[in-house]
C-alpha cells in the first residue's frame, strides 16, 4: 500500500481485506526505521504491542466481526498526552520514565476508534514554543527540508505523518499546535471548537484542543466524529451537538458564502510574501467556487492580550505535577518562576481580558462574513535549532520567531472557534498553509468549505523529497 494513503482509505482497505493491519503497521514502522534517524520525529517506540494488536484486528477481519471505524490504522501519540502502560515525559528530563496508569480522554476514544497505537512522538518540552526541540530527545527536522523546522508543538506528528511514517497522528492544539506544523509540513490541521472534544481537565481555559493531524479533509472530519462523541457529560463545557456527522460534511454543500481575507498580522509583525500569496491563492479558489470574497483588515489582537495570554499559560504549568522543575530547560523554568509572581488578582483580571477579547473578535461571524481566511503562519518555517538556542539564551522573553509562528493562530484558541490549516501553496520549495476560521461550533460549515478547497486545488499528491 502506497504509505501516504489517507487513514479513511487505509481503514476501508482493511475491511475488504485488501490488506492485513499488520501489514500496513509493519510498512509503517519500516519507513520509522528508514527516515526518523534523520528526522527525529519518533522518540518512543513499543513495537511489539502494536503488532498484537494488529494481529487481534487481523483475527476481528477474519472473523467477519464488527469492526470500529479506523480498525488497524496506525497512529502515534504526543509525548505530552498519557497513554496506559506508557511513559509520558514531555520532552522533558524533569519527567518520570515510568509507566502511567491513567489515560488521557482523547486516547480512550482513539483506542475505541479502533487506532493500533504507535508510539510517542517529539515535542518541545511541556510544548510551549511552536517548534519540536528540546534538550531530551533532540530537535526534529521538515521532511520537506531538513534545515527547517517542521513547527510544534504537534512538530513530531506532521513529520511523521509528511514523511509517511503514518497515515495520521495525534496532536493537540494550545495556540496554534496542531495548525502551525500542518502548515510547516503540508498538511491538513484541524483544531475543533472549545469543548468539542472531551477533556478531563480543559488547559489554558479550554484553549487546548485535542486532534490529529491528517492529509485529507476527509480524515479530520471523520476523525473528529470518533474524538467528539459520545458526548461528555461530566465536561466543564458543554458544546450544542453538531446537526449531521463530521464525516458527511466533505462533499455538502455550504451555500454562498461570504469568504473574508485578513493578511493584516496581530500586532502589526511583519507578514511574509508566501503567506500573503497563500491567502490569495485561496481567495481566488473560493471565488471560482461561487462564495463572495472580500479583503478585510481589522485588529485581531490589541497589545495588552499577549501578556493576559501569557498568564494563563504560565499558570497551566500547574498541569504538570509529576514534572521536577529544577530540571526543567531555561525558558520553562523561568516560565514557570514568572508565574509564581503573578498574584491571583492579576491572574483574574488577565481572563478577563481574554473573555472581552473573544467577544470583541466573535462577533464579526454571521454579521460581516461567515468564514476567515489568513495565513497559518506569518513566517516560513524557522532554521531547525534556532528557537530552542533563542529561547535558551534569553529565557525570559519570547524570540520574534515564537510570536509570527503563532501570531495567527493564538486569537482563535482564545476565541474558541473552531479552525483549519490547509496546504494550499509552496515558496521556496516549502508547503505554505492558509487557517480558515468557522463561527463558534460551526466546524461542519467549515470542513465542507474546506473540502472545496481540496477538491478545486488538490494537495494530496504533494510530498516530500524522500
Amino acid at each position: 500500500m502506497d504509505l501516504f494513503t489517507p487513514a479513511t482509505e487505509v481503514a476501508a482497505a482493511i475491511r475488504r481485506r485488501e490488506v492485513s493491519p499488520v501489514e500496513v503497521l509493519d510498512e509503517c514502522l519500516a519507513q520509522v526505521d528508514r527516515l526518523d534517524p534523520s528526522l527525529n520525529a519518533i522518540v518512543w517506540r513499543h513495537d511489539e504491542a502494536a503488532r498484537a494488536d494488529a494481529r487481534r484486528v487481523a483475527a476481528d477481519v477474519a472473523a467477519g466481526n464488527e469492526l470500529p471505524p479506523f480498525a488497524g490504522v496506525p497512529l502515534p501519540i504526543k509525548d505530552l498526552t498519557p497513554v496506559a502502560g506508557w511513559p509520558t515525559t514531555y520532552g522533558s528530563f524533569g519527567a518520570p520514565s515510568s509507566p502511567r496508569d491513567d489515560e488521557a480522554l482523547v486516547v480512550t476514544a482513539l483506542r475505541r476508534a479502533g487506532f493500533v497505537l504507535a508510539g510517542r512522538t517529539n515535542t518541545p518540552e511541556l510544548g510551549p514554543i511552536p517548534v519540536t526541540e528540546n534538550l531530551r530527545y533532540g530537535v526534529t527536522r521538515n521532511p520537506w527540508d531538513p534545515e527547517r523546522s517542521p513547527g510544534g508543538s504537534s512538530g513530531g506528528a506532521a513529520a511523521a505523518v509528511a514523511a509517511g511514517m503514518f497515515p495520521l497522528a495525534h496532536g493537540n492544539d494550545g495556540g496554534g499546535s496542531i495548525r502551525i506544523p500542518a502548515s510547516c509540513c503540508g498538511l491538513v490541521g484541524l483544531k475543533a471548537s472549545r469543548g468539542r472534544v472531551p477533556a478531563e481537565v480543559v488547559g489554558w481555559l479550554g484553549a487546548t484542543v485535542e486532534g490529529v493531524v491528517t492529509r485529507t479533509v476527509a480524515d479530520a472530519a471523520a476523525v473528529l466524529d470518533q474524538l467528539a462523541t459520545p458526548p461528555d457529560r461530566l465536561a466543564w463545557y458543554h458544546v450544542p451537538p453538531p446537526e449531521a456527522s463530521f464525516a458527511t460534511a466533505p462533499g455538502a454543500d455550504p451555500g454562498q458564502l461570504r469568504i473574508a481575507l485578513l493578511t493584516r498580522a496581530p500586532l502589526d509583525l511583519p507578514v511574509h510574501d508566501g503567506a500573503r500569496d497563500a491567502v490569495a491563492r485561496a481567495g481566488a479558489v473560493l471565488e471560482r467556487l461561487g462564495h463572495h470574497v472580500v479583503p478585510v483588515d481589522f485588529e485581531l489582537v490589541p497589545p495588552d492580550v499577549l501578556g493576559a495570554f501569557l498568564h494563563v499559560t504560565g499558570a497551566g504549568l500547574g498541569d504538570f505535577p509529576d514534572v521536577d522543575f529544577s530540571k526543567v530547560e531555561p525558558h520553562n523554568a523561568a516560565s514557570y518562576q514568572a508565574a509564581r509572581q503573578v498574584d491571583s488578582i492579576t491572574l483574574a483580571q488577565s481572563i478577563t481580558t481574554l473573555q472581552r477579547l473573544a467577544r470583541d473578535v466573535l462577533w464579526h461571524w454571521g454579521r460581516d462574513f461567515d468564514v476567515l481566511v489568513t495565513p497559518t503562519c506569518a513566517i516560513p518555517p524557522p532554521p531547525a535549532g534556532a528557537v530552542l538556542a533563542q529561547v535558551h539564551a534569553d529565557p525570559a522573553n519570547l524570540p520574534a520567531d515564537v510570536i509570527s509562528l503563532a501570531a495567527f493562530t493564538v486569537p482563535f484558541n482564545v476565541t474558541g472557534q473552531p479552525a483549519i490549516s490547509l496546504p494550499v501553496h509552496e515558496a521556496g520549495g516549502l508547503p505554505v498553509g492558509v487557517q480558515l476560521i468557522g463561527g463558534p461550533y460551526e466546524e461542519g460549515l467549515l470542513l465542507a468549505v474546506a473540502a472545496q478547497v481540496e477538491e478545486a486545488d488538490p494537495w494530496r499528491q504533494r510530498r516530500p523529497p524522500q
